[in-house]
């Protein structure tokens, strides 16, 4: 992903369905650091598997904070049976670190959370704008494309007008 603002008014390339995933935790005692610190690694390790894989089906991420004690990542996903098969495979990275994370969660009486959203979006029922923006987002997982092409509106690039 380039840092290199995109000029103009554009639009994520994205077409038909979109599963967004966002997945994140947060930190409930600072002090418990056996507690949160496996939880913050796992991360990291899972996007670099899900990364080198481009059959994984994971099409972009963004990490993001939500203040001093969240750290989470948007995920977009090219289906929702690629995220479910990841999430259940016995042989990657998410079933050790899920399994490691319900021992700390009962040992840690409740010093670090975890939390997750999954969204199904149908074709014709998202729609973005990036302004003098590097890719980001959705726009980042399928690439842009001119707002013209899509239509100068919200209301039009979701098919309301």
């Amino acid at each position: 992903m380039s840092d290199k603002p995109v000029q103009g008014r554009m639009t994520a390339d994205a077409e038909g369905e979109v599963i967004v995933f966002l997945i994140g935790m947060r930190i409930n005692s600072f002090r418990a650091v056996r507690s949160w610190w496996p939880v913050f690694l796992a991360m990291p390790r899972m996007l670099k598997e899900l990364s080198k894989d481009k059959s994984s089906g994971l099409r972009g991420y963004q990490l993001l904070m939500g203040g001093p004690r969240v750290l989470y990542t948007v995920q977009y996903w090219e289906s929702k049976e690629k995220l479910f098969a990841y999430a259940s495979a016995q042989d990657k990275e998410h079933r050790p670190a899920w399994a490691a994370f319900n021992r700390r969660a009962r040992e840690g009486k409740g010093n670090v959370g975890i939390w997750h959203e999954t969204y199904i979006v149908p074709a014709g029922s998202y729609e973005n704008i990036y302004m003098n923006m590097p890719a980001f987002g959705l726009g980042a997982a399928a690439g842009v494309a001119p707002v013209a092409r899509r239509g100068e509106r919200a209301a039009e690039r979701l098919g309301a007008a």
